[in-house]
């Protein structure tokens, strides 16, 4: 198996490296699947409450690439887990026959209905992996509780700054792989970017401090999925590949770890997240 792939609890292989979709607009998301498919990613992540899914399919389309070739992961938003005919419509905005892996998307609502429903999707071929997004401490571990068949995947906050070790604790013995998102820290959160030892390190393998921190991910075994518009930011974020962080440099990014999340879930924030309705897509 290829190095820039990982493979899944399911047998399932799934990209390192995709891209991220969360808060493009729907020409920018389209213009961004189909560039990043033309240079060789793999891997293409969205949600119904981007309300870019119709323009990821648009993007995929226009790539040229083998739909077989493409992993494909979206979310069901809180709105969708006690509707019966969410996964078929999240498949028509699309225009997919499947997708590769599909989450719930926030511990809100009747997310146990949600994941049955993703279970039943799952038997039928409809989505290839199960996921999770933003389930930790008690959320995680009442899935893991009520499931029938463990999840492949979870994605959460993870990057140098925040790794993830109470989640991974109870994840990493089932193999349930973590996706990073804000992997760099987030929009307007350069510091870990500025650090002197990611400045120290990119110096010395020639690379972007971005590269650097995104190789880390990789090597730490973690699935990532930046997102942006510019062309050149997507390629730069691709080519990670011809270069290997030693054991040292691991070790010396492992200093950065402040057990810090920029985005913390109070219930309070999961309660309006359960009340608020995607927006048609166009």
């Amino acid at each position: 198996m290829s190095a820039t792939y990982t493979e899944l609890n399911n047998g399932i292989k799934i990209p390192y490296v995709g891209i991220g979709t969360y808060l493009l607009e729907p020409a920018d998301a389209e213009n961004s699947v189909r560039e990043a498919l033309k240079m060789g990613y793999r891997l293409i992540d969205t949600a119904h409450v981007y309300s870019n899914e119709k323009a990821v399919g648009r993007g995929i389309r226009a790539s040229g690439v083998k739909r077989e070739e493409i992993f494909v992961s979206t979310k069901l938003w809180i709105s969708d887990y006690e509707n019966p005919n969410a996964v078929n419509e999240t498949l028509e905005r699309l225009g997919l026959d499947y997708v590769d892996l599909l989450f719930l998307h926030q511990p809100g609502g009747n997310y146990l209905a949600g994941y049955k429903q993703l279970e039943k999707a799952y038997k039928d071929g409809k989505i290839k992996s199960i996921g999770v997004s933003n389930f930790e401490g008690k959320y995680i571990d009442d899935i893991l509780a009520n499931c029938e068949i463990v999840p492949q995947v979870v994605q959460d906050e993870c990057h140098p700054y925040f790794v993830q070790e109470p989640l991974r604790a109870v994840c990493d013995p089932k193999n349930i792989k973590l996706m990073s998102w804000y992997p760099l820290g987030g929009k307007g959160n350069g510091s870990i970017m500025n650090e002197e030892v990611t400045k120290e390190l990119a110096k010395k393998y020639n690379k972007s401090p971005a590269q650097i921190i995104l190789r880390w991910h990789t090597q730490m075994g973690f699935i990532i999925i930046p997102g942006s518009k510019n062309v050149d930011h997507i390629r730069d974020n691709f080519n990670i590949f011809d270069f290997e962080l030693s054991k040292e440099d691991m070790d010396k990014m492992a200093t950065l770890n402040k057990n810090h999340k920029y985005f913390i879930h109070t219930q309070e924030i999961i309660d309006n997240l359960a009340a608020f309705k995607p927006r048609e897509e166009k």
